[in-house]
C-alpha cells in the first residue's frame, strides 16, 4: 500500500453556485476599483483600468461557464 494521494474527483454539484459566487466577488471588486479610481494618480488609473477590463473578461467567461453547468445540471449530466 503507497502514500500517494489520490486526486479528489471532479465534484460539479455545487459549480453553478461557486461562479455565481465568484460572479459576484468580481463584481464588487471592479466597482470598487471604479470608486478608488477617482483617488488615484495617473498611473494607478490606467493599471485599475486594465484590471477591470480583465475582470470583465472573467466574468464574461464565468457567466458562460455557469450557462453551461446550469444546461449539464437539466440535462443530468451532473
Amino acid at each position: 500500500m503507497t502514500n500517494e494521494k489520490q486526486p479528489n474527483r471532479d465534484n460539479r454539484f455545487n459549480n453553478v453556485e461557486r461562479l455565481h459566487d465568484m460572479i459576484e466577488n468580481t463584481k464588487r471588486k471592479l466597482q470598487e476599483a471604479e470608486v478608488s479610481m477617482e483617488f488615484a494618480s495617473p498611473e494607478e488609473q490606467e493599471m485599475l483600468k486594465q484590471k477591470n477590463e480583465r475582470r470583465k473578461q472573467s466574468i464574461e467567461a464565468m457567466n458562460k461557464e455557469m450557462k453551461e453547468e446550469m444546461e449539464a445540471r437539466k440535462k443530468g449530466e451532473i
